[in-house]
């Protein structure tokens, strides 16, 4: 799976808006949950890790501000996180 979400190349993705991107890769990571979850979930783990790594390189990318603070990125990243729950699967 983190194979795959290299593959999207989510990063050269800067045009996109977040709502863009979750419609793009909410039903392959909602598959992937459903599976590892049930019957790999300590992998399931690993595989969410690098989907945020991946979300937080496109922010990086899209928000210059953030290109040289990669903590700033995950908080950036988390205050979407909590402002909209049901963006993303996970």
């Amino acid at each position: 799976m983190q194979r795959a979400i290299h593959d999207w190349r989510m990063h050269l993705k800067p045009d996109k808006t977040v709502e863009d991107l979750s419609r793009m890769f909410n039903p392959i990571i909602r598959g992937s949950v459903n599976y590892y979850g049930r019957f790999y979930k300590s992998e399931l783990y690993s595989v969410l890790r690098h989907l945020n790594r991946a979300l937080v390189h496109w922010v990086r990318r899209k928000y210059k501000k953030f290109n040289r603070h990669k903590r700033r990125a995950y908080d950036c990243l988390g205050r979407i996180a909590r402002r909209e729950p049901q963006l993303f699967v996970h």
